[in-house]
């Protein structure tokens, strides 16, 4: 049989006013649109992964994931009221003329929908190659709330039923369970045929079928608070979601030892230096309660693990009063024998770190946590990127989370 010619079309343009830089902003470690462009490379179907961009940074970021941006945007094609519609007519009609390239199925994939059910796009696509009399394959979830139980108010002031059953003459007053089930439209996935869009002038068609989503993926980013909620399903490790990078673990069900870095967790990654050498460093005594509390509360060892060798080191954690262990060259050889030391299971150690050398501890623990100005590959590899950075929050930050599950009072 003929391959299918298939086209994974991810628009993002640059200028969002919701959330600024939003289709390249970090979203668990990695650009939002990373995901979009993942989720298509994955898929066994997809022939071409494009990004339809007005931004230049989009683009290049976009290339950095292995996407192709053949084309900028129009300027009018990239207004906060553009449709979906002349996007795609633009896009088919460039490569048609520039390259003679003419996908038969075109799938949409929106960058705010990165929560991505692991095998989706392979799904639809088969849905719509196996119904021939469809124009289009549309992405929904199970709605929250029943539409049946919906009104409007009219311009006298009273209420109109949205919608009215003719068997149930009050359908707003009757159980949920004898109202039909309905569905809401997500920015995950459409599937359209080619012909649908530039013959049909319309991005669904007729007949259109639909790829029935679990709600648990049911994340659209359109607000700073969306961005929160999504964000915080992706950390909490317990969804089966294509991820750019190594895929995060779950927190632990058990932690004994919290193992710190020192500069860049417990700092800023500054230092100050005066004219006779001596240094100085910035901590935040935030995170010092934050280790009290911890201490306090729970009954999980804390340490240090810093490659520096510097009096000021001793004297932070002297006042924090945590072991620190200093001069290391090989964190990953110190933290192994620190575990052995201790005679504790690694999974049971959870680890912070900000720079490429602390990266080989990862996998060595259980968890491994990032302050969020942490090196970008560091970020990349560790189980979760904290909301606050370095010297500013992040000590108190993991602290929190851990008394939070683990407290003994």
């Amino acid at each position: 049989m003929k391959k299918v010619e298939i086209l994974a079309l991810i628009p993002a343009r640059g200028n969002s006013k919701s959330i600024p830089r939003k289709n390249i902003r970090e979203f668990a470690g990695y650009p939002l649109i990373a995901f979009s462009i993942t989720a298509a490379l994955q898929s066994k179907h997809v022939s071409r992964v494009i990004v339809s961009t007005d931004n230049e940074a989009i683009a290049a970021i976009s290339r950095e994931f292995e996407a192709e941006t053949p084309f900028s945007r129009p300027e009018e094609l990239a207004r906060d009221d553009t449709m979906d519609f002349p996007v795609f007519e633009h896009a088919l009609l460039w490569l048609e003329k520039n390259e003679k390239y003419k996908p038969e199925i075109i799938v949409q994939l929106r960058p705010t929908s990165p929560v991505i059910p692991i095998g989706l796009i392979d799904d639809a696509v088969d849905a719509l190659i196996n119904h021939p009399q469809a124009d289009s394959i549309r992405g929904v979830v199970q709605s929250e709330q029943n539409p049946y139980k919906m009104w409007h108010i009219q311009k006298n002031g009273t209420l109109r039923p949205v919608l009215q059953i003719d068997r149930l003459p009050e359908s707003y007053n009757a159980p949920r369970q004898e109202l039909p089930q309905t569905y809401w439209q997500t920015g995950h996935i459409d599937v359209i045929r080619r012909e649908t869009i530039l013959e049909k002038h319309s991005m669904s068609g007729d007949t259109i079928l639909p790829i029935v989503i679990n709600p648990s993926f049911a994340i659209d980013i359109d607000t700073p608070l969306d961005w929160k909620r999504a964000e915080r399903l992706v950390k909490e490790g317990n969804i089966d979601m294509v991820y750019p990078g190594k895929k995060p673990r779950v927190f632990p069900k058990q932690v004994k030892l919290l193992v710190l870095d020192f500069d860049g967790v417990l700092t800023d990654d500054r230092v100050w230096v005066d004219q006779n050498g001596k240094e100085t460093i910035a901590a935040s005594r935030s995170d010092g309660m934050g280790l009290e509390m911890l201490r306090r509360l729970t009954d999980i060892e804390v340490v240090v693990m810093s490659k520096e060798t510097n009096p000021v080191v001793t004297a932070r954690c002297n006042k924090l009063e945590i072991p620190v262990f200093q001069s290391i060259n090989q964190k990953e050889k110190a933290l192994i024998d620190l575990i052995d030391k201790k005679k504790i299971n690694s999974e049971e150690v959870v680890f912070i770190g900000n720079d490429l050398n602390d990266i080989d501890c990862f996998p060595i623990v259980g968890y491994a946590a990032v302050p969020n100005d942490a090196f970008v590959t560091a970020r990349r590899n560790a189980d979760l990127v904290l909301d606050h950075p370095g010297g500013f929050g992040a000590v108190r930050e993991i602290c929190e989370m851990l008394i939070e599950k683990f407290s003994i009072q």
